[in-house]
């Protein structure tokens, strides 16, 4: 029977390469899900020895574009913080999981149920979560469908996906007890599965508990879970108490279950599964999601480039599109955020959560103004809707909650960025009073412990930099008062650029002025960031080069570069354009750079600020060579969200947004022949590229529109208007 099920593999993987190649525009075959799940093998991880160290905590997931619930296989059964429900590495699977994983993240999964095909309820499978072996070999991942052959029962498992519902199919070797293990996924032991005798299903939730803020706590809603079976079942007695269910079935070889997810309940986690999969026609869900990937990765069409380019270009693409997750129901229905627990209605427009937003404010939401548009809008409409339920905007949101998980104020930053860009369909009087209650008021107690409110901000306000006697006792980060300070100067920029257009003078004068607070805790003895004491005095000892509690996540001369929106007044800081340029290639010739988080990823484009645009274009390049690859073990860090992705995409199309609510992103050298961006109303941004080859990676000279291009960046509207720019490069630095 074993070699039957092997047959029925292949002849399934026949039918799909020739299928795929009869495509016309088939960008969906370039996409390796699996990228990100194992230990890094990149030239970068390598090089290091690091790679046992670092993973890029990405799940091969299943499903639409930002979709609510994105289906998985499963490798681990908790959802403990830090750990994705699959790992390459690990030798059995135990369950195929409705996930809610924030892809490549460190933080939690929540509300999810895993579905497990067995044979034979034994009584040793009854008291435990049933796991079989399996063979990469006998995997195929992709964001629409995925199948592995379980080795110890012999069952063929696959998987497709809608926006809030999954499809599943297990062929089994013969009729021997075919059975179904449905587990809810609750390390607090909560949730229930059950039986609806009626309707002839099961059901099943899963209660969210917070982290960061409020830790352990519930978070007011549940994942919700409605399953229906292609065939007849049974109930087999166990003392999972509630925590599982197992059904067998009498009949039949191929069972098919159909599985409807929710947020709000169960009843609207079967409106959404009737809505989006009515029937069993499991070919047909596929190819629909398989079309929707190709439409969505189909907006940056690149030319030429090797099949390894595509990969990791594509694959990028679709890290991009996982988060933020939508989480309104079919009929618009969402949970209300944070303390309000009443189910409202989007009317119009897909509600949004899960905004990793320290990660992703810098190049994913960016990017997603040129792409997304009209999905921009319903991210910002609800980070709007977050903050009225609220009564604060949020800096972190996760699992419908307040958080201060991260540091900075980066909502303001995203919603100023859509905003300056012209993506202001909202309530723009409404979004920047709540903006600007972050940026110049601090909440009460209980609300600043339950994470409403910038950290640390009236010592930031009195003394125009945060004070190593600051401590933030009421974060996850309970320190880090140098970088403090430059996100939050780097925020007042950004939410000034807003006041600006609503045409607030006042308001933007002072943040502007605050934006220069960076200048505050810039030591110009040393030439770097530094701790500061709130009588002016300077931490000792002093080493840049060391991780430093005053510091997020990186060392101080990582963060000496973050100052993107005032590059003109660090160059002055440094002695000027010649001390800059050193000090910065002694970053970059030495080893300083750190691509595997978010500290620094700008700096590479500091050089082209500054005047030396090759180096810029050097750097861009072995990055993107060195710091991703291909196979399980191809991302050098985390992933965070989609922003290691939206790096390797805005730098291969040869443009990045340093500045986020500057409107303008600094140019590279493109690593494609010719890629063209879609935008609303069939029109189309082209970047053409001559004389490209792996020695020629200097630009020569740049055209946008067949007219010379005068700086070393391009702008948001020359962008969204549509047109050309074409770059020829050179093999020798310039």
């Amino acid at each position: 029977m074993k070699h039957y099920m092997d047959t029925r593999l292949l002849i399934f993987l026949i039918a799909f390469l020739i299928s795929d190649s009869a495509a016309a525009q088939n960008f969906v075959k370039y996409v390796d899900p699996l990228i990100g799940t194992a230990p890094a093998t990149t030239v970068s991880a390598l090089r290091h020895s690091a790679g046992t160290e670092q993973k890029g905590q990405t799940f091969p997931a299943v499903g639409y574009p930002f979709g609510m619930t994105l289906w998985t296989p499963e490798t681990r059964t908790t959802e403990a913080k830090c750990v994705p429900p699959y790992y390459y590495d690990d030798t059995k699977i135990t369950g195929f999981r409705g996930s809610h994983w924030m892809s490549g993240s460190c933080t939690q999964e929540y509300g999810t149920i895993s579905v497990m095909p067995f044979v034979s309820a034994l009584p040793d499978t009854i008291s435990r979560t049933p796991a079989s072996g399996y063979s990469h070999r006998n995997e195929r991942s992709s964001p629409y469908y995925y199948s592995v052959l379980l080795n110890d029962p012999g069952i063929l498992a696959e998987i497709t996906a809608t926006r809030r519902s999954g499809f599943l199919r297990f062929t089994y070797p013969g009729n021997n007890g075919n059975c179904i293990f449905i587990r809810v996924n609750s390390d607090e032991k909560q949730g229930k599965v059950w039986y609806d005798s009626e309707r002839n299903e099961i059901a099943g939730f899963n209660p969210v508990h917070r982290i960061y803020q409020g830790w352990g706590q519930p978070a007011g809603f549940s994942g919700y879970f409605v399953f229906r079976f292609s065939r007849q079942f049974e109930i087999i007695p166990g003392d999972g108490g509630r925590q599982f269910i197992i059904l067998c079935f009498k009949d039949g070889n191929d069972i098919m279950v159909r599985a409807g997810s929710s947020f709000t309940s169960i009843d609207a986690a079967r409106r959404n599964l009737e809505k989006e999969i009515p029937g069993w026609d499991f070919e047909f869900i596929m190819n629909e999601t398989e079309a929707e990937w190709n439409k969505t990765l189909g907006k940056i069409d690149v030319k030429s480039g090797s099949d390894e380019d595509k990969i990791k270009f594509y694959t990028a693409l679709y890290h991009c599109y996982l988060l933020p997750r939508v989480a309104s129901d079919c009929d618009g229905s969402y949970q209300g955020f944070a303390e309000d627990t009443l189910i409202h209605k989007a009317e119009g427009f897909d509600y949004y959560d899960d905004f990793s937003m320290w990660d992703t404010y810098r190049a994913l939401h960016p990017l997603l103004t040129i792409l997304e548009p009209e999905k921009t809008l319903h991210m910002v409409k609800s980070l709007v809707l977050k903050a009225k339920q609220g009564g604060w905007m949020p800096i972190f949101p996760m699992w419908a909650n307040y958080s201060a998980a991260m540091i900075g104020d980066h909502v303001n930053t995203m919603i100023s960025d859509a905003y300056i860009k012209g993506i202001d369909d909202f309530d723009t009087e409404t979004a920047y009073r709540y903006m600007r209650q972050n940026a110049f008021e601090t909440p009460d107690r209980k609300q600043y412990a339950d994470g409403k409110g910038r950290r640390a901000l009236p010592g930031y306000l009195k003394y125009g930099y945060i004070p190593l006697e600051d401590s933030v006792w009421d974060a996850f980060h309970k320190r880090e008062q140098v970088s403090r300070t430059l996100e939050y100067a780097f925020d007042d920029y950004a939410l000034a650029q807003t006041a600006k257009k609503l045409g607030k003078t006042e308001d933007y004068e002072l943040l502007m002025k605050r934006s220069k607070n960076y200048i505050n805790v810039f030591d110009r003895e040393t030439g770097y960031v530094r701790g500061r004491y709130a009588d002016g005095s300077w931490i000792k000892p002093f080493d840049p080069n060391i991780k430093s509690s005053f510091i997020c996540e990186g060392t101080a001369f990582q963060y000496t570069w973050y100052v993107p929106h005032d590059l003109p007044g660090l160059i002055k800081l440094m002695g000027g354009r010649k001390a800059f340029l050193n000090k910065l290639n002694e970053f970059f010739d030495e080893g300083y750079y750190w691509h595997g988080n978010e500290t620094d990823q700008q700096a590479p484009f500091m050089f082209a600020m500054a005047g030396n645009p090759e180096k810029t274009q050097y750097w861009t390049k072995k990055i993107n060579s060195e710091e991703y690859g291909t196979g399980p073990g191809g991302l050098t860090g985390n992933e965070d969200a989609g922003q290691m992705s939206a790096w390797y995409v805005c730098s291969m199309m040869g443009f990045y947004p340093v500045c986020p609510a500057s409107g303008q992103y600094v140019i590279t050298s493109p690593g494609f022949d010719e890629i063209k961006i879609q935008l609303p109303d069939n029109k189309y941004f082209t970047i053409k590229t001559l004389n490209r080859s792996d020695s020629s990676i200097y630009i020569k000279s740049a055209k946008i529109n067949g007219k010379k291009l005068k700086n070393n960046f391009i702008t948001h509207r020359e962008i969204t208007e549509g047109g050309t720019v074409e770059f020829r490069l050179h093999g020798n630095e310039l």
